[in-house]
C-alpha cells in the first residue's frame, strides 16, 4: 500500500464506502448482540454526540441544526428525523410541513415501529458512550408516550461496540498507517533529527508536530521526548514537559500519535546516544528492551475472546511476576479515537484493576495499544533503575492477536 497521502476529495470518497459498509454490517451485528432492536442518537451542531460524529458523511463537518438519527429492526432499518436526508445512508424521515415539531415526528416514529427496547446515548461508564446532553435528553423523554418511556436504556453496548469493531478494509488500512507512523518515529530517533550536545527535547517533539502538519496527517496529542541518562553525568533523568539538551550517553524516549483516514495510532520507542567510541548500547539498557518485549508478550498472550479488561490484565501481571519483571500495565484500545473505545487493561496508577471500563469484555476485530513499561537494574550505570516505555499498536481478531507493523526490539542508534 502507497505511503502517499491521498487528496481529500479521495480520502472523503473512502470514509463514505467505509462509513456505509459499516453501518451496514457492524450496526446489524452490535443490535442482535445486544438484543436491543432501536437505537436513537440526537445531537446539535458543534455538540456532536461522539458516536453521531462518526457517523456523519465526510463532507459534514458537523451535525445540521438538530440531528436525529434512529436504527430501528435491529439495525436493518436507519432514517434521519430531520429535514433533508443524512448523506445517502439516512434518508430524511421528517416534513416540517406536516409536522412542524421534530420530536412529535420522532416519537410517531417509533411509535410506528413499536420496539420492545429503545437505546440512547447515556453511560456512566464509557465518556464515549455519553453523548446525548441532558437538555435533549430532556425533551427526548417528555415527547415520547409512558409505554415507549419505559422501554428506554442505556446504550453503552451499541456505542462501544459501533467504535471498537474494524472491518477488514479499516484492518488493513491501520497496518499501513502504523507503518507509516513508525517512520515518522524512527526518523525522530536519529541523526536526521537528532545532533546531540545540540537538540533538546523541544525540539525533536516540535520536529514531529511539523513533520505530521507538512506531510498531510492530524494528531491527537502533542508528542513527548525525554531522556535517562546515568546519574553519574550530573543530570537526573528529563521528565516529560521539561526541555533538555539530549547528550551523548543519553536513553531517548519518544510517546507520539498520528491520524489519518479516521484512524489514530500510539507508539512508543526509544534509542540511545553513542558516546565517543561506543557501537552499541550498554547491554543493560539492551536486556531492559528484551524484558520490554517479554511483557509484551505476556500481555499479547493473555488476550481471549470474552475475557475483561481486568482478567487480561490480572493473568499478565502474575505471568509478569512469576518471570521477575517489574511491569506496569497500562493499555487500551485504539481505533476512532487514541484511548478508544472498549476494554480498559489496567491504568499506570491502578494496576489491581478499573471499575467500569475494566469490566468490559474483548470483542473480535478490535485494535489494541499495547502500552507497558518495564523497570531494569543497568548494570553499566551503576545498577541504576531505568524504566522501559514501549507502546505498539495490535489488532485482535477472536482467535489470535498481532502487532499492526511490528514493534521494537533493538534499540535505534544516534
Amino acid at each position: 500500500m502507497s505511503h502517499d497521502v491521498l487528496s481529500l476529495r479521495d480520502q472523503s470518497d473512502l470514509l463514505d464506502q467505509r462509513l456505509n459498509d459499516r453501518l451496514s454490517t457492524i450496526v446489524p451485528e452490535i443490535m442482535e448482540r445486544a438484543g436491543i432492536d432501536c437505537w436513537v442518537l440526537v445531537a446539535r451542531e458543534y455538540n456532536e454526540d461522539p458516536v453521531l460524529k462518526t457517523m456523519l458523511p465526510a463532507t459534514w463537518l458537523s451535525a445540521r441544526r438538530r440531528t436525529i438519527l434512529v436504527f430501528t429492526s435491529f439495525g436493518k432499518e436507519r432514517v434521519a428525523i430531520a429535514r433533508y436526508g443524512v448523506g445517502t445512508a439516512f434518508p430524511a424521515a421528517w416534513s416540517p410541513d406536516q409536522e412542524p415539531d421534530q420530536w412529535r415526528r420522532l416519537a410517531d416514529y417509533l411509535d410506528e415501529h413499536n420496539p420492545a427496547r429503545i437505546a440512547i446515548n447515556q453511560s456512566a461508564t464509557f465518556a464515549v458512550a455519553d453523548g446525548m446532553t441532558t437538555t435533549e435528553a430532556a425533551s427526548f423523554f417528555e415527547s415520547l408516550p409512558d409505554r415507549l418511556n419505559e422501554r428506554v436504556v442505556d446504550g453503552d453496548a451499541l456505542a462501544v461496540g459501533w467504535l471498537e469493531a474494524r472491518t477488514p478494509d479499516e484492518a488493513e488500512s491501520y497496518s499501513d498507517l502504523c507503518s507509516r507512523a513508525h517512520g515518522l518515529l524512527r526518523r525522530a530517533l536519529s541523526p536526521e533529527v537528532i545532533t546531540p550536545e545540540v537538540t533538546t527535547t523541544d525540539d525533536v517533539e516540535w520536529w514531529l508536530r511539523q513533520e505530521v502538519q507538512d506531510l498531510g496527517y492530524g494528531t491527537w496529542f502533542h508528542p513527548s521526548a525525554s531522556v535517562q541518562r546515568a546519574a553519574d553525568e550530573g543530570a537526573s533523568p528529563t521528565a516529560h514537559g521539561a526541555p533538555g539538551i539530549i547528550l551523548p550517553g543519553d536513553l531517548v524516549h519518544i510517546d507520539f500519535g498520528i491520524m489519518y483516514l479516521g484512524l489514530h495510532t500510539d507508539q512508543q520507542q526509544h534509542a540511545y546516544v553513542l558516546r565517543h567510541g561506543e557501537t552499541a548500547a550498554p547491554e543493560g539498557l539492551q536486556r531492559g528492551l528484551a524484558a520490554g518485549n517479554h511483557l509484551q508478550n505476556i500481555v499479547l498472550g493473555s488476550f481471549r475472546t470474552g475475557a475483561t479488561g481486568n482478567e487480561i490484565l490480572s493473568r499478565s501481571r502474575n505471568e509478569a511476576h512469576q518471570a521477575g519483571l517489574q511491569a506496569t500495565i497500562y493499555s487500551h484500545p485504539i481505533g476512532m479515537h487514541g484511548h478508544g473505545a472498549g476494554p480498559t487493561i489496567g491504568l499506570w496508577d491502578q494496576q489491581d484493576g478499573v471499575s467500569g471500563t475494566g469490566d468490559y469484555p474483548l470483542w473480535p476485530n478490535t485494535a489494541y495499544s499495547i502500552e507497558l513499561s518495564v523497570l531494569v537494574d543497568v548494570h553499566e550505570w551503576d545498577d541504576q533503575k531505568v524504566r522501559i516505555m514501549l507502546e505498539e499498536d495490535a489488532y485482535f481478531d477472536g482467535e489470535s492477536v498481532r502487532f499492526l507493523d511490528g514493534r521494537q526490539t533493538e534499540l535505534w542508534l544516534v
